[in-house]
């Protein structure tokens, strides 16, 4: 039993590191926003008869 203790420790840790991870990139982290364009063709704007 001790080894499935210690398994669900790592488990644990390893979690608390991702999510301390995706925390700080959300808190410090500061996006760039720039434009975007899209090239649509014409035959997909008009719907088929």
């Amino acid at each position: 039993m001790p080894s499935l203790f210690r398994f669900l420790l790592v488990v644990g840790v390893l979690g608390g590191l991702v999510y301390a991870g995706a925390f700080s990139l959300t808190r410090y982290v500061e996006p760039q926003p720039r434009e975007m364009s899209v090239t649509i063709s014409p035959d997909k704007l008009f719907k088929p008869r």
